[in-house]
């Protein structure tokens, strides 16, 4: 397994830490990281995490702005400025900071959301709700990519 895939809900205990996914573990092991990068969400009330591959997307994104321009700064500033390596402790856990915990609304759980080469962790009540509105555009770009096909309008 390459891919970070399916959702989990887990407990953050009263010090903050809560248990990252086996599945999640894996997929970062085999990037050979003990930790995760992450960082709040740029559109939504989430905060992205990955690993080493999802640093280097990163810096791939950052690569292709002129260097010094006003973009390059404010998404490294998003990116990099808010962002936080967190260990992973022996018994699978991270301890979220606080200020990331706020920025997402985190309160006695967190939704791990696989997204291919990165996850997502929600606050569960939010989660539903954006997941709700996901699966109705996909039902509208379903429709869309169909009729692209068969040429209707």
């Amino acid at each position: 397994m390459d891919e970070f895939v399916s959702s989990f809900t887990n407990k953050i205990d009263a010090k903050g830490r809560v248990s990252v996914p086996a599945s999640f573990r894996t997929v970062l092991a085999k990037e050979n990281s003990d930790e995760i990068f992450c960082h709040p969400a740029l559109d939504a009330e989430a905060l992205d995490a990955g690993g080493p591959r999802l640093v280097k997307h990163i810096r791939g994104l950052l690569e292709d702005l002129a260097p010094y321009s006003d973009e390059k700064d404010q998404l490294a500033t998003a990116l990099f400025g808010e962002s936080e390596y967190i260990k992973i402790d022996n018994d699978g856990r991270i301890t979220l900071p606080q200020r990331l915990r706020d920025v997402a609304g985190f309160e006695g759980q967190v939704t791990f959301v696989g997204l291919g080469d990165k996850f997502q962790m929600w606050e569960p009540a939010k989660f539903e709700a954006a997941r709700n509105a996901a699966r109705g555009k996909v039902r509208d770009l379903r429709k869309l990519l169909g009729q692209a096909r068969t040429g209707e309008k």
